[in-house]
């Protein structure tokens, strides 16, 4: 399996080489040439199973591949469960039962074994993971890699637009992972990153990799938990499932998407954003355009220029194509607030707002009449935005174990200018 650049600026290269530089040298992310069909008719006994077997094709000719089924047993162990809602054919899976409570925490865990794996065991310098985050990524990337033997990641956050509890999660790690909190947007630690990661000079002093879903490494892993739990609703049901996705940067509706052109029974696809609505502009006919980043409740979704879509565009002909392949909604503050405010009752859960976003469109559809199987995509725990979900529901959200575990560590942030002389400053300092 041989990895281009959707710039086309290079040579195939191969995946080992793509999940350690992260971004292409060319500016472009990293796709595989071809994509490759699986023929599984039923899930693995468990989600590392099924990783496995999905995830296969493309380490077939890696360096990675006598390990693979040991890097999925460590990264997938913990559930991806599909729960059943309260109307029939309405489901939920739930992505947040990692160690920071969002669906990130899987790939992250299996970027950070791969690498681990990967880094020249001469090599004297740590290699410096960079990632921007609009809440929930830098957390499970710094969880992955903390303490982590030759590495060192640094955390680029919006000042002020994630909620306090994300803040604190991305700061409380301390020894080998460094959080910076940017004046400016998502976008713009986005900006600074690949500007980073395609300097050459500095490069060559501080080694750099990436944790973004721009990496392979986030991507691929993702399509492991849309495999399991398509096939094992196929197995009970005998129909596909369809699928309702949060989205920001698009990674993750990316990787379900991905996971149905390699053959998985995955119908429907469906996006979820909040007021930033590049993308339900676009698949609503408008031209693709990106815009300055509006912050809202749900603010792991607030992105302007979703950097997936780069990709998606890359794997199909025109837009005419890609139109026909998902649809997206956008849902504004006031309808996000009104969906967990009655989301106990209709649905028998509580969400976090970006959970909300999809909830929503589930409800549009019902009320269009779509009567097929939908799963919603919890992408995180509802506790980790208790300042917007407690007073809409009434009662206090207690946080998994490992959250408050986090809670009650001391959290630190350094300021950060958005621009690269500063990033490039402070990493050459750490």
């Amino acid at each position: 399996m041989k990895f281009v650049s959707t710039r086309g600026g290079i040579a195939p290269t191969s995946l080992d080489i793509a999940l350690a530089a992260g971004l292409a040298p060319d500016g472009g992310l990293y796709v595989p040439a071809h994509i490759p069909q699986l023929a599984v008719q039923h899930a693995g006994a468990t989600l590392a199973d099924t990783a496995t077997t999905v995830l296969a094709p493309w380490f077939a000719e890696s360096k990675l591949q006598s390990q693979l089924a040991e890097l999925c047993k460590n990264a997938y162990d913990f559930p991806a469960p599909l729960r059943s809602l309260s109307m029939p054919n309405d489901h939920l899976l739930e992505l947040f039962h990692g160690p920071t409570a969002a669906f990130k925490d899987y790939a992250a865990r299996f970027l950070a074994g791969c690498l681990s794996h990967l880094r020249d065991p001469a090599a004297t310098i740590p290699t410096t993971i960079l990632v921007a985050t609009s809440g929930d990524t830098g957390a499970a990337v710094g969880a992955a890699f903390h303490r982590r033997e030759g590495f060192s990641v640094a955390i680029l956050y919006p000042d002020g637009r994630v909620s306090p509890r994300q803040a604190h999660g991305l700061g409380c790690f301390g020894d080998n992972v460094h959080a910076y909190r940017v004046d400016g947007s998502f976008d713009d630690c986005q900006r600074v990153v690949k500007q980073a990661l395609t300097d050459i000079d500095l490069r060559t002093r501080v080694p750099l990799g990436s944790a973004n879903s721009i990496s392979l490494g986030r991507l691929l892993p993702q399509t492991a938990y849309y495999a399991h739990a398509a096939l094992e609703f196929r197995a009970r049901h005998g129909v596909p499932l369809n699928f309702i996705i949060p989205t920001g940067n698009l990674g993750n509706a990316l990787a379900c998407w991905l996971a149905k052109r390699m053959g998985l029974p995955i119908g429907g696809i469906v996006l979820a954003s909040n007021a930033n609505d590049v993308l339900p502009r676009y698949f609503g006919g408008d031209e693709y355009a990106p815009h300055a980043t509006i912050a809202t409740l749900a603010n792991a979704m607030d992105v302007g220029a979703p950097s997936n879509f780069e990709r998606l565009r890359w794997w199909h002909h025109d837009d005419s194509e890609l139109r026909t392949s998902m649809r997206a909604f956008s849902v504004d503050d006031a309808t996000i607030r009104d969906t967990i405010r009655h989301a106990p009752d209709r649905h028998g859960v509580v969400p976090c707002p970006h959970t909300a976003t999809a909830l929503h469109v589930l409800e549009r559809l019902r009320a269009d009449g779509d009567i097929r199987p939908w799963a919603v995509v919890a992408t995180a725990h509802p506790a980790k935005f208790e300042t917007i979900v407690e007073p809409l529901v009434g009662h206090p959200v207690d946080p998994p174990p490992a959250l408050a575990a986090a809670l009650a560590l001391p959290a630190t942030s350094t300021p950060l200018e958005a621009d690269i002389a500063a990033l490039r400053s402070a990493l050459q300092q750490e």
